[in-house]
């Protein structure tokens, strides 16, 4: 059954593949059926006496309720981690290459209308970049554009993730969503890994958010990562950016979103990420604003519905409360972070996407984790 399109803003734009799935329908008419809001202390307490978490339980331990037994959540998922990540955290860093972007995403610091230095760098300038962190030891990197497909047609990003092969043993792309073939062509260049982030799960909230673009279209969004496994690749990384909306309800709507590409593609390696709405031009209301107790609670809720999911925490977030996390929930951490264009390697051709809140080095990160009795890994893939 296909997916019912009704609930985006406009149709397919040209060019747009129709995969004829019916994940979000799905995704969506099982989280109708689930309010964070109406679970009670009993429900909360069942889910963590059970062993296999269903989307019930995982509604539950998403709800206000258990705000009072994140402890006890934190408890079980130290010991989920352990059992099926060791004592290992994974560290990468994003490189940014483009700035450029056609969305009018209203959040945003890369929204086309906003006046910032807008830069792209060439194929010699990405090598340097690349060659600089390659220096630090890292031995993963995760590739970032604006989604301009003028500026940063899929032609570059090959290109581009050619020389990123060359560096480093597992390369990661966060770009414009792409069709199933276009996917395929970024693998086989050298791309391991994709993550797009929905941003909300609320289709109209997400049509107030997007108002022009190729990222107006909730559903062509929606199915990126399933697109790009049909391309061959070997994971996907899902996403809300809380604060946007009702944080319980995107959370609980990413969350379903990926067991359901889990239960399809049992193949596929499936992470989270725990992105927090910051600070942004024009933003006055605070009505959905995403505390660090609360961003806990939906990284444990994460840890417990999805134990074998990755789970990455970002430079968003404080340096103590990522020390924090790494040991409870969280396998992954950017280290040695710039979000500039060119800043790696000192040529800051454009500006970032958002403000930092961990400005450490990699040396400082190594050092925190270890002081934690936890291994830093530069990489957790070995190609063949």
């Amino acid at each position: 059954m296909a997916v019912d399109k009704s609930i985006d803003a406009e149709p397919y734009h040209e060019g747009m593949e129709d995969i004829g799935t019916d994940t979000l329908d799905t995704v969506l008419s099982e989280a109708s059926r689930i309010d964070p809001y109406s679970f009670s202390d009993s429900d909360v307490r069942r889910a963590l006496s059970t062993d296999d978490l269903g989307p019930e339980d995982f509604g539950a331990l998403l709800s206000p309720s258990a705000e009072r037994y994140l402890e006890r959540m934190a408890e079980r998922a130290r010991d989920e981690r352990l059992r099926h990540f060791g004592n290992s955290v994974c560290l990468f860093t994003p490189l940014y290459i483009s700035n450029y972007c056609t969305n009018g995403c209203v959040y945003c610091g890369f929204n086309s209308r906003n006046k910032i230095n807008r830069a792209k760098l060439d194929l010699d300038q990405v090598e340097e970049e690349l060659k600089a962190i390659a220096a630090t030891g890292l031995e993963e990197v995760l590739m970032l554009t604006g989604e301009s497909r003028t500026h940063s047609d899929v032609d570059y990003i090959c290109d581009s993730i050619a020389l990123a092969s060359k560096y480093f043993t597992n390369v990661g792309i966060e770009v414009y969503p792409m069709n199933s073939d276009e996917y395929r062509r970024v693998q086989e260049a050298g791309a391991d890994y994709v993550t797009v982030f929905q941003e909300t799960y609320d289709p109209s909230k997400y049509a107030e958010l997007h108002p022009y673009g190729n990222k107006r279209i909730f559903s062509y969004r929606f199915d990126a990562q399933e697109r790009a496994l049909m391309g061959g690749m070997r994971g996907v990384a899902f996403g809300a950016l809380l604060g946007l909306d009702d944080f319980r309800n995107d959370a609980l709507r990413c969350g379903l979103h990926a067991a359901e590409i889990q239960r399809r593609y049992p193949h596929a390696e499936i992470s989270m990420s725990l992105p927090r709405l910051r600070p942004f031009i024009h933003h006055e209301n605070d009505k959905n604003a995403v505390g660090e107790r609360q961003l806990l609670q939906v990284s444990l809720a994460y840890r417990l519905f999805l134990p074998y999911a990755g789970q990455t925490i970002s430079t968003r977030e404080r340096p103590d409360f990522r020390n924090g996390i790494i040991g409870l929930s969280a396998t992954k951490m950017s280290a040695g972070v710039s979000v500039g264009i060119g800043g790696h390697s000192g040529q800051n051709k454009g500006d970032g996407q958002f403000i930092i809140s961990d400005p450490r080095s990699l040396e400082e990160i190594v050092d925190a984790i270890r002081e934690q009795g936890l291994q830093p890994v530069m990489n957790d893939y070995v190609r063949t």
